[in-house]
């Protein structure tokens, strides 16, 4: 995997003809059933061009492909899903509770449900999924003897088979639903009959470790017709993804000849392009505020804890017992034997927020987990000509499981859609059912309802995809000329001028006060529209990578006139704010100061000259009042207490941002531009302050960014960086390549058409052909 074996084109081309056997006759295998025929050609930065004769094919070369820059993570991922991770890396590892993830994956992820996701996958997806297996297995035949130094020798590294790509996709879909309630699912006990306190109070909330919507989310655009300089639409993708692990994104482009032709990035786990473009639309996802779950109260049985009332009837829990293998400090594997209790309503949970008493119990059911139409979901993007087609599509399928669509497409039509799977609960039912809970912690914005009346059940719609979810007329989506933005706040401002109102809670808030990030975004555009100016491609680069706070623009001089009355220790935070730039550029200095001000100042009740108004929402809440007493004091404390963090994190407040936001790859220091978009930053990174050494490493933030409009031809014109690059192995040449780009504000233009391909430099090509198994 070193440097000169990727750019030894022609010898490592006949090695694996050499190996697999290539045709002489290279047409006569294009339609052979018996036969994976793919052709993958890597162009600068390790972008992976893999040319297919079928959909089998297809997955074969599109394993084969990330494999070589993603084995190590791919196997991991097998392990977790299978439920091995005790087996191999014992009870905790890296922040995870395997015990409980082992358990989960194989109580809740049962043969039943891997079954029903198998029976969704139309042929294509079907075939594709058996060439991913085959090609990733291809892969390891290969170069299993020379794996990277993270993954070489480990027993935990082996074949992959279709259990495990089921199982894959079904953990991309419930990870930020049901899945963050493992722990609380695998650890909850019944109360003894003679108690009422809670049996599991110690149990950890896994929920509260996730990052939120506003975290893991995103930032989009597409802006239509009416407003570009082309007058075709114009896309911003700006997904704020991990850094590292099975959630990074991989790109690619997948051929099939007069079938597909489509590119950008899946995350490494999936065999699907998820955010991308063609040669007719371009399109983004971000995270959508809906729920994806609703909690059960259950109200039971005063003699017997796994009894339940549901009407006039008193129903028994069910459980399943699970035992799991767990390697011991010692080396030797030691069985744990967990019980998983379930409620009609879906498993039953137990944490300190949510005690399992002798009175109430909690379950939960989660909508993803019978979710199996992903893959005709994304099969269907990649056939849309138009933004109207995929609505369409996204309305006869019901497939996104948890993310927002932003799309344009080649003749100028925009798209926002939140049309994903969401439990059909309405206000009304949430008014009549919902179960207000004390002390509910991380629970806090999760829908509770009654779950000792029949009549609280999720409502039923013919038309819906799935039983028990909202059908497609009472999801939001709107298309336009115009412009749609969305920074993982609700459905109700991704335009402006055409609000979207009177839809279901569950979906999110309406006619209430945005984040910072999502008015940010809007304001951006508007000071375009504002220019008489007309979209273009560098324009929409350049709203990103300036990496403007829109907070500090907001409220930083009102902030300043406080500090003219300031000396001592906010003075010094003070004097450097005053300084600053308001962005979080490499050489910004002041940035941090900012971050670390409003960490504290962002918690204050009302420190606004003008509150929110619902009918000037993007200009609203606005201006500090610096005249009052109490956020004076409030004020003055953050700028103190923001001085004190950094001075014993041995941080320099007047420091560049680049030399103190950073991550090192393979002992070089790369210097990350970005910042919280809870302070006010757009532009998005996430990281951890460590004393003495600065903000570092990047968690997630800016992952793959994508800019893609349409040329006088008709293809498409794609700007993209990979900020983390294509690999998270050490001794990978595309370990850090993209990331020192990111660092300098730099694009790759996408190579697509045939001429773009052949005019960009090849690093590697191979043919692969092997009979199929």
């Amino acid at each position: 995997m070193g440097g000169d074996h990727m750019n030894r084109v022609a010898i490592v081309s006949l090695s694996v003809c050499l190996l697999l056997g290539c045709s002489q006759d290279e047409g006569a295998s294009l339609t052979d059933p018996d036969v994976y025929r793919v052709d993958i050609r890597w162009t600068d930065y390790g972008i992976p061009h893999i040319d297919a004769a079928d959909w089998a094919s297809l997955g074969y070369g599109l394993a084969y492909a990330t494999a070589q820059d993603a084995i190590c993570v791919l196997a991991e991922e097998i392990v977790t899903v299978r439920g091995e991770r005790a087996r191999y890396f014992g009870a905790h590892s890296d922040g995870i509770d395997n015990i409980a993830n082992d358990v989960f994956q194989r109580a809740i992820i049962d043969q039943d449900v891997v079954a029903h996701h198998r029976a969704g996958a139309p042929p294509e997806v079907a075939a594709m999924n058996r060439g991913y297996r085959d090609g990733y297995n291809r892969w390891l035949e290969d170069h299993g003897h020379h794996l990277p130094a993270r993954c070489a020798g480990e027993p935990w590294v082996r074949p992959m088979t279709d259990e495990d790509v089921t199982r894959m996709g079904i953990w991309v879909g419930i990870r930020y639903g049901l899945g963050r309630a493992a722990e609380p699912i695998v650890n909850a006990e019944p109360a003894a009959a003679s108690r009422a306190e809670p049996a599991s109070a110690g149990a950890v909330v896994f929920l509260g470790d996730m990052p939120d919507h506003a975290e893991l989310g995103s930032n989009a655009y597409a802006i239509g017709s009416e407003l570009t300089a082309n007058e075709r639409g114009l896309l911003l993708g700006n997904p704020h993804y991990p850094w590292r692990g099975s959630s990074r994104f991989h790109m690619k482009h997948l051929r099939i000849p007069g079938e597909l032709d489509v590119m950008g990035v899946g995350l490494y786990t999936t065999n699907a392009v998820a955010i991308g473009f063609t040669r007719h639309v371009a399109w983004t996802h971000t995270v959508s505020t809906a729920l994806r779950f609703t909690l059960y109260r259950l109200e039971l049985d005063p003699d017997d804890s796994t009894r339940y009332r549901h009407g006039e009837d008193i129903r028994n829990m069910t459980s399943r017992d699970v035992e799991v293998p767990v390697l011991s400090p010692d080396g030797e594997l030691l069985p744990e034997r967990r019980t998983i209790w379930f409620s009609h309503h879906g498993p039953v949970l137990a944490s300190s927020e949510l005690p399992w008493s002798s009175e109430h119990a909690f379950a939960l059911r989660d909508v993803n987990l019978r979710n199996n139409r992903a893959g005709e979901q994304y099969l269907r993007f990649w056939r849309a000509r138009s933004v109207e087609d995929m609505r369409d599509a996204l309305q006869a399928v019901q497939g996104v499981s948890w993310t927002n669509t932003v799309a344009a497409d080649r003749r100028g039509g925009a798209l926002y859609a939140d049309i994903t799977v969401v439990p059909n609960v309405d206000r009304t039912l949430i008014e009549d059912c919902g179960v207000t809970l004390d002390n509910a912690g991380p629970w806090s914005r999760a829908v509770t309802l009654d779950g000792s009346r029949p009549e609280c059940a999720w409502r039923e719609a013919p038309d819906a995809a799935q039983a028990g979810i909202l059908p497609p007329e009472e999801l939001p989506y709107l298309i336009t000329q115009r412009y749609v933005s969305n920074s993982n706040d609700s459905h109700w401002l991704s335009s402006p001028k055409a609000p979207l109102e009177g839809y279901s809670p569950i979906i999110g808030d309406e006619r209430a006060q945005r984040s910072l990030r999502t008015r940010a975004g809007l304001v951006f555009l508007e000071e375009v529209l504002y220019e008489d100016r007309r979209f273009t491609p560098e324009i929409v680069q350049d709203i990103l990578f300036e990496h403007r706070n829109f907070g500090a623009s907001l409220l930083l001089d009102d902030l300043l006139e406080l500090c003219k009355d300031l000396d001592g220790t906010p003075a010094r935070a003070c004097e450097v704010l005053a300084g600053w730039d308001r962005r979080h550029a490499l050489d910004s200095r002041g940035a941090h100061v900012w971050t670390e001000f409003w960490r504290h100042a962002g918690r204050m009740e009302n420190p606004w000259v003008v509150g929110f108004d619902p009918a000037d929402p993007v200009a609203t809440p606005a201006g500090l009042r610096v005249q009052d007493v109490e956020v004076r004091a409030g004020l003055t404390d953050a700028l103190t207490r923001a001085v004190e963090t950094l001075d014993e994190a041995e941080i320099a407040l007047d420091a560049p941002l680049g030399e103190i936001q950073y991550v090192m790859r393979n002992g070089e220091k790369i210097g990350i531009p970005g910042g919280e978009g809870w302070a006010g930053a757009f532009s998005m990174i996430v990281t951890r302050l460590q004393p003495g050494e600065g903000y570092t490493p990047v968690t997630h933030g800016n992952s793959y960014i994508q800019v893609v409009t349409w040329d006088d031809s008709g293809a498409p014109d794609a700007r993209a960086i990979l900020t983390y690059s294509q690999s998270e192995e050490p001794d990978s040449p595309h370990y850090a390549d993209q990331t020192r780009l990111y660092s300098e504000g730099k694009w790759l233009r996408l190579p697509f058409t045939d001429a773009q391909i052949e005019q960009a430099r090849t690093l590697r090509q191979v043919t692969l052909e092997a009979p199929r198994r």
